[in-house]
C-alpha cells in the first residue's frame, strides 16, 4: 500500500485546525438557535392555549351564569345562588389553568441535541489537542 504523506507544516495544520474548529462551532450555534426556535414555539403554541382556554373560561361564566342563578334561585334566595353558581365556575376554570400549567412544567427547555454536540465537540478539541 501506498502511504500518503502530509506535506503541511504544524502552522499550517493549525490554522487549518483552528479555521474548521470555528466553523464547527457555528454550525452548533445554527443547531442550538434551530432547537431553542423549536422549543419555543411549542411554549408560545401552550401559552395561546392558556389564554384561549382563559377566554373562553370567562366568556362561559358570563353566559352560562345568569341562566344558572335563575335556574338555583327558585329553589335559594337569589343572592345565595349566584354566590354557589360562582365558586363552581371558579374551580372549574382554576381546574382547567393548573392543567395547562402542569402540561407546561414537563416540557424540557433545554436544547438536548445541542448539549451533547457541544459536548462532544470539546472532548474532540481535548483529544486533539493533547495529542
Amino acid at each position: 500500500m501506498q502511504e500518503l504523506k502530509d506535506t503541511r507544516s504544524l502552522a499550517e495544520l493549525f490554522s487549518e485546525l483552528t479555521r474548521e474548529t470555528r466553523m464547527l462551532f457555528r454550525k452548533e450555534m445554527e443547531l442550538l438557535k434551530t432547537e431553542l426556535t423549536e422549543k419555543m414555539m411549542v411554549v408560545a403554541k401552550d401559552m395561546a392555549a392558556v389564554a384561549v382556554g382563559a377566554v373562553m373560561l370567562f366568556c362561559g361564566f358570563l353566559t352560562l351564569i345568569a341562566a344558572i342563578v335563575a335556574a338555583v334561585a327558585l329553589f335559594l334566595p337569589v343572592w345565595l345562588a349566584a354566590l354557589i353558581t360562582g365558586m363552581l365556575f371558579i374551580l372549574i376554570g382554576f381546574a382547567f389553568i393548573q392543567k395547562a400549567r402542569k402540561d407546561m412544567k414537563q416540557l424540557k427547555l433545554k436544547p438536548e441535541k445541542s448539549s451533547e454536540t457541544f459536548k462532544e465537540t470539546a472532548q474532540w478539541l481535548k483529544t486533539t489537542v493533547t495529542r
